[in-house]
């Protein structure tokens, strides 16, 4: 099913693009609906333009594909993403902050690393055991990193400055000319007291605020889902409605 949105994209980059909705699927934020995705192809001329734009329309990335929700009568998912200059860090952020104070952050290219792939597979099995990544092969890894055909990077966190140090946290992370974008990201999740999930977020805030980057994008947030609820606590928080970004309000 073709899908266009000329709101979206300039009319000549409009043209050369084939949007598509896929069959409804269980949804796996919201009991007992379906979703439908609407998607198109990022490996073509411009791919970076054409991210660029997609990303502040609310589309996300993975692999080659550009996909957004596109269910009839449900809105639930919504697009947010943090305002980096106006983020404060409260007294709660400075702390996991000054915590993981000995985390060394480094980019590095978009390959696969068998290091990556087993601290993947670890945090996998505690946290979303019996999901869809669950049966990831370090072939099905390589795969999701280095098949992006956009500006995009791994920030590893290493505990120590020593190349071997250990790996603790990793993110999958798209470069987009109003900011970051998190693809994805995993940690050591048996190092709870870290808060590293937390922290992973607050230091790409921090990384796009000294970069003078206005954006932080976190995907979806879903109201009244467990998975996607905390992305709540970083405020302010932009959400997407419509074809305009807008503050979230606490009453939401």
């Amino acid at each position: 099913m073709k899908f266009t949105d000329s709101k979206i994209l300039p009319p000549g980059l409009e043209r050369s693009l084939r949007f598509y909705v896929t069959n409804p699927s269980p949804c796996p934020y919201l009991p007992n609906r379906r979703e439908r995705k609407a998607f198109t192809n990022l490996a073509i001329t411009e791919s970076d333009l054409v991210h660029n734009m997609l990303s502040q329309a609310g589309f996300r990335r993975s692999q080659t594909i550009a996909y957004r929700p596109a269910c009839p009568r449900c809105n639930a998912c919504r697009s947010v993403r943090v305002p980096t200059r106006d983020y404060e860090f409260s007294r709660s952020d400075r702390r996991v902050l000054q915590r993981n104070a000995g985390l060394v952050r480094r980019t590095v290219a978009p390959t696969a690393t068998r290091e990556q792939y087993n601290l993947l597979k670890s945090y996998v099995k505690s946290r979303h055991d019996g999901g869809g990544m669950s049966e990831m092969t370090y072939r099905d890894y390589s795969a999701m990193v280095g098949g992006s055909p956009v500006q995009s990077h791994i920030f590893e966190y290493r505990d120590g400055p020593e190349e071997d140090a250990p790996l603790v946290a990793a993110s999958i992370t798209d470069v987009l000319r109003d900011g970051f974008s998190m693809v994805y990201t995993f940690f050591d999740a048996e190092q709870e007291a870290r808060s590293l999930g937390h922290f992973l977020i607050l230091d790409h805030i921090r990384h796009a605020q000294d970069l003078g980057l206005p954006h932080v994008y976190l995907g979806y947030w879903v109201k009244g889902s467990p998975k996607m609820d905390y992305k709540r606590r970083y405020k302010p928080l932009e959400v997407l409605e419509g074809d305009r970004w807008r503050l979230l309000r606490d009453d939401e």
